[in-house]
């Protein structure tokens, strides 16, 4: 027989792990956050790799297409759990925290258009880490409490890029993989939280290899 105060904080604890759900924000795609991340490494690749001559306005283009593309599948993983996850019901108040990372990507676009037009190319890689350092950090209520380290991972990386500017716009290989390991690692984050069970090899929508030899094993 449970002692009757052990079973009381059980359901206090029971409780709070349900409110605590319930305010957590499932929205955003642990996947999609690391399919973007790729789309960065991959273009970051494809312009270093490139033989010609490429001018910073065309790497800026390359960079266009990859946020594009991020905000593109971000987006549809947003649109297909609110339309098909019976918990939400459709309701549009279930999607406010969008609202808080607006002010970063506002601010984000303002400083990447002033920096374009003054020609300062150079700075761009440490801002737009910088920013997506302060998007995470302003999401953080209502996502694991393990995306602040994306944060924080994205504000040390811009900062350095800041200070020690001897990246050259047009040598993306660097900010690439920068981008790349950031996104994985808040994609691996989301996708453990939502799924505390999920192992590597379920995020990457494959069977799990190490469990099949156990079985064969047994």
């Amino acid at each position: 027989m449970r002692d009757p105060i052990e079973e009381a904080l059980r359901q206090v604890k029971d409780i709070q792990n349900r409110m605590l759900d319930k305010q957590r924000f499932k929205g955003y795609s642990g996947r999609a956050r690391a399919l973007g991340g790729c789309f960065a490494l991959m273009a970051a690749m494809l312009v270093s790799l490139t033989s010609q001559p490429i001018d910073s306005m065309r790497v800026l283009y390359a960079w266009g297409a990859v946020f594009a593309f991020a905000a593109s599948i971000n987006f549809g993983a947003l649109v297909y759990w609110f339309l098909s996850d019976p918990e939400v019901e459709r309701d549009w108040r279930r999607v406010r925290p969008l609202v808080a990372v607006l002010p970063s990507l506002v601010v984000g676009f303002i400083l990447t258009v002033t920096l374009v037009e003054r020609g300062a190319f150079e700075l761009l890689y440490g801002v737009w880490m910088l920013i997506y350092g302060l998007a995470n950090f302003a999401s953080r209520a209502v996502l694991p409490d393990g995306i602040r380290w994306a944060g924080w991972y994205y504000v040390l990386a811009g900062s350095y890029f800041l200070i020690f500017p001897t990246t050259a716009f047009t040598a993306p290989l660097a900010a690439g993989a920068v981008f790349f390991i950031g996104e994985w690692v808040a994609g691996l984050i989301l996708h453990y939280d939502e799924h505390p069970e999920n192992t590597v090899w379920a995020f990457l929508g494959l069977p799990n290899l190490l469990n099949s030899d156990e079985q064969k094993e047994r």
